[in-house]
């Protein structure tokens, strides 16, 4: 049975890893696949820096959702992720402010079929990117 750790930043709420977690559930016995949700901030604690979790989600396996781009855009913290063989699946917000709550959790439901299918289909590392309006297309 394949198995997979998607970690959801702290950037998001950690409800919708708990949410995500429990209604895969169900899902995860009728596709034979074992996914699992968690939230950084949970497991890591608040605050953790990037170049903290970064390396103990790779010991993880993880795959992680996040709006954070930077971790993209900054060379160091780009390097880090694909030494330690992170996918990261980037959200893209309309504002600078983020998505709204309720505006995430449909985001996040919206997306799940192409997220699972993208962390099946793809061998971390590697880095996806969505807008609100747009489907993940692969990041070089």
């Amino acid at each position: 049975m394949r198995k997979y750790t998607i970690f959801i930043d702290e950037n998001m709420p950690p409800q919708l890893a708990k949410g995500l977690h429990e209604l895969q559930q169900p899902q995860n016995k009728r596709d034979q696949v074992e996914i699992k949700v968690l939230s950084i901030k949970d497991i890591y604690g608040e605050g953790e820096l990037d170049e903290d979790w970064i390396p103990k989600v790779g010991r993880e396996h993880g795959i992680v959702i996040t709006q954070d781009f930077r971790i993209q855009t900054q060379r160091h913290q780009k390097e880090l992720y694909i030494e330690n063989g992170i996918g990261i699946l980037f959200l893209k917000p309309p504002s600078n402010n983020g998505f709204s709550y309720w505006e995430m959790v449909k985001q996040l439901v919206k997306r799940w079929e192409e997220i699972k299918k993208i962390i099946q289909k793809n061998n971390p590392p590697f880095a996806f990117r969505c807008t609100a309006n747009t489907s993940f297309e692969k990041l070089e």
